[in-house]
């Protein structure tokens, strides 16, 4: 019987996931072999659950209504999710689940075994990121009751980021705060570690040297790495700091979350959701968080061409606190769903960025080559796909072994 990894991705509402064919001589960095991939989009409303295989072809594309006042609206999609693996995909037998969970906290340095403990463990994190963690862990709670045998291995994205020195990882508060663990911690660590592996493979001089890897998509961050390790990144206490991203705001005055209290009367409440899903492109042009529609309009509606040049602008501007962090730069990578797709906005950040020596190749920009850069830029400037589920199925083959 075939071996398999599944690596679930979840949010609050929906479900990513992978499965990979684990090899009897395959190790954690063995190449590895995906066979279907998906998602269950609305679950807690209407759980829509599509899936396709290495190829592309569509395997199931399915929509059921989620019964009213369910505990665990999770619970649902996963027996689903389970059932069509064993039923619709035959012959396979799962090794491991893997879930990305988006905070380790100060302890969980390094992807560990689930157990009841671990879980309660996590959950008590939640405080650090009370949109984000719940989801995280929802479906590893739904499959402990379901599959309590099934080993389940938590991957953190915070992970990443604790190779960082003291001096980026603190804040300017009473030292009481750091006790009680409000420090920075980064965030989108599966997807470094992956990038920074696809360096040592692929660009081994890069991989020894100083890169900016900037990770932007509906969230963003910059990474800076040295030798491959984070040394700092622009996201820190929580996903809402560093880089404008498409509905959350970024590096923000603490004053003006005062102003919402003070002279605005605003509860807690409205200002998340100010501050986490009406704000950043959205925000800014009025119109969309999708750097397509934005583009589309750009010609012919200011506040869209105001949101795009604040979205670069800001980019550049941290982009420069990276590059200080690192005390030069060798390397930039851009990755995730803007940075893998969108040459417009990777041509106006380089632009932007020459006074650090990056020269744009136009017409690689345009191709989405690889290398992007011209033969005499002093930075290398490289666009690399990224894989957080490759990240995690290496976790759960790493804590299996």
């Amino acid at each position: 019987m075939t071996k398999a990894v599944l690596a679930l991705n979840a949010g609050s509402s929906s479900l990513k996931f992978a499965l990979f064919r684990v090899d009897p001589t395959d190790t954690p960095a063995s190449p590895s072999h995906r066979i279907a991939s998906g998602e269950v989009e609305g679950i807690d409303t209407h759980p829509h659950f599509r899936a396709k295989d290495a190829g592309g072809r569509v395997l199931v594309d399915e929509s059921w209504d989620t019964h009213a006042g369910t505990a665990d609206p999770h619970h649902g999609p996963m027996a689903t999710l389970m059932d069509w693996i064993g039923g619709h995909l035959g012959g396979l037998e799962l090794m491991g689940v893997g879930h990305r969970v988006v905070h380790g906290g100060p302890d969980f340095i390094r992807p560990v075994r689930i157990t009841p403990k671990i879980l309660g463990d996590l959950a008590a994190l939640t405080p650090f990121a009370p949109l984000h963690q719940p989801g995280s862990l929802a479906p590893a709670r739904a499959l402990l009751a379901q599959r309590p045998d099934l080993p389940q291995v938590a991957c953190f994205d915070t992970a990443f980021h604790h190779t960082m020195p003291a001096v980026a990882q603190a804040q300017a508060l009473p030292r009481s705060y750091a006790d009680k663990g409000v420090r920075r911690y980064g965030f989108h660590g599966l997807s470094y570690e992956y990038i920074a592996s696809c360096l040592r493979e692929r660009a081994p001089h890069l991989a020894t040297s100083r890169c900016i890897v900037a990770h932007i998509g509906s969230g963003a961050s910059l990474c800076a790495m040295c030798e491959g390790h984070s040394i700092d990144t622009t996201m820190g206490f929580s996903v809402l700091d560093g880089l404008m991203m498409g509905t959350r705001c970024g590096h923000l005055d603490p004053g003006v979350i005062l102003y919402m209290l003070k002279e605005e009367g605003l509860g807690a409440a409205e200002i998340e959701t100010i501050l986490y899903h009406r704000s950043g492109l959205l925000g800014v042009s009025g119109l969309s968080n999708d750097m397509r529609d934005l583009h589309a309009r750009a010609a012919h509606d200011p506040a869209v061409t105001a949101a795009l040049d604040l979205f670069v602008y800001r980019f550049v501007q941290e982009a420069g606190m990276m590059a200080a962090s690192l005390q030069g730069l060798d390397g930039l990578v851009f990755t995730a769903g803007i940075g893998e797709n969108d040459a417009i906005i990777r041509a106006a950040i380089c632009g932007r960025l020459a006074w650090l020596g990056v020269r744009l190749d136009e017409a690689a920009n345009a191709a989405n080559n690889e290398i992007i850069s011209t033969s005499d830029s002093r930075v290398e400037v490289r666009v690399i796909p990224t894989d957080e589920e490759t990240t995690i199925r290496r976790h759960v083959m790493m804590c299996l072994a």
